[in-house]
């Protein structure tokens, strides 16, 4: 498998069965370091109201929604439900939900953007990361002990040893972020008709949602295999 090194500031490449799939469909990635727990509650949560009356602007959420439908439609494809339309139903009546600071960022920047975002533990990757494609009926081990079992070309992002996340599965429970997590790595994986524009906007908000809130330090941000509608 050729892969080709993308970034400096994170060990991480594309494999070429990957760019065969999906010519110019991009990823990215935002590494935020020296994370510190979140200590003004109350400003957060200001902070993410006024997040969510842009999002909630008409013209705004139907950009949105419609990024949604593409996600919608690709996870379909493969036989899977994608979470995205049920997350911005709930956020549109509810707000953003509350769990902590680093997942709080990981929602908010998928539904400020309308794209699929992930979260984890920087430390716990093991080795360079690859976006990859699976091959039909290999298996690895979800978060909460779920087995998730591949179909041909589903998208995959590997370290050294594992899968670490199933684009239309899910991440598994080695990388979770965990309370004392200070090392935050934000991906976000396109899908054909996905614009890099968008993956930068939402990696955007995670990034300055956690230097401003807990502190941390963007080590870099990058999208990769630029994708356009």
């Amino acid at each position: 498998m050729q892969e080709k090194k993308m970034a400096t500031w994170i060990n991480f490449s594309i494999s070429s069965a990957y760019d065969a799939w999906y010519p110019g469909v991009a990823f990215g990635l935002t590494l935020i370091s020296d994370c510190r727990p979140l200590s003004d509650s109350a400003g957060f949560d200001q902070y993410k109201r006024n997040l969510l009356r842009k999002m909630r602007k008409r013209e705004t959420l139907a950009s949105i929604s419609r990024r949604i439908d593409i996600y919608d439609r690709y996870f379909q494809s493969f036989g899977f439900e994608c979470p995205l339309p049920e997350h911005l139903k709930r956020t549109i009546h509810s707000g953003f939900p509350k769990y902590n600071l680093m997942v709080d960022a990981h929602f908010m920047a998928e539904m400020c953007a309308g794209i699929l975002v992930a979260v984890t533990d920087f430390d716990r990757i093991e080795g360079r990361l690859t976006l990859d494609v699976a091959r039909g009926g290999e298996m690895c081990a979800g978060m909460g002990g779920r087995q998730f079992i591949m179909k041909e070309a589903e998208i995959v992002l590997r370290d050294e040893k594992d899968i670490i996340c199933v684009l239309c599965q899910g991440a598994d429970e080695k990388t979770k972020v965990k309370p004392d997590t200070s090392n935050v790595l934000f991906y976000s994986f396109a899908v054909p008709g996905i614009d890099r524009a968008y993956i930068v906007e939402g990696l955007n908000v995670a990034a300055q949602t956690m230097v401003q809130w807990s502190g941390g330090n963007i080590k870099g941000l990058g999208v990769f295999a630029e994708g356009s509608v």
